[in-house]
């Protein structure tokens, strides 16, 4: 990773009965769209079952090309990503009006290295 690298943070809700819906809707929606995003290194996905959370790290080489992405590019993915989770789940696009796994953090990370380290 260079020394401009930036990490996006994101925690979304996901209750432990629907966390494969949300890794088969993250493989379908999110992966692939990311995977054509310039600046894009890849992701770690984690879920925190304490907090009935999923904690997705996203890296990114740059700050720049992270947030030269306009926020209706990842609003048309999201739309994708809720109506895949709302199909596997049986609902109905108007029964809920927000995502089916609400965003609950979001945030940037900076890389750090140890004196030392290149």
């Amino acid at each position: 990773m260079s020394s401009d690298a930036v990490i996006e943070l994101l925690r979304l809700e996901v209750p432990a009965t629907q966390r494969q819906v949300w890794l088969a809707a993250e493989q379908r929606t999110w992966q692939p769209w990311l995977e054509d995003q310039d600046g894009f290194l890849g992701r770690d996905l984690y879920w925190d079952p304490q907090l009935q959370q999923g904690v997705l790290l996203i890296r990114w080489n740059s700050h720049d090309q992270w947030k030269a992405i306009t926020p209706e590019a990842v609003e048309q993915v999201q739309q994708r990503f809720d109506a895949t989770v709302r199909s596997a789940l049986g609902q109905s696009e108007s029964s809920e009006p927000r995502s089916p796994f609400p965003l609950v953090m979001e945030g940037e990370l900076i890389v750090q290295r140890l004196p030392g380290d290149d």
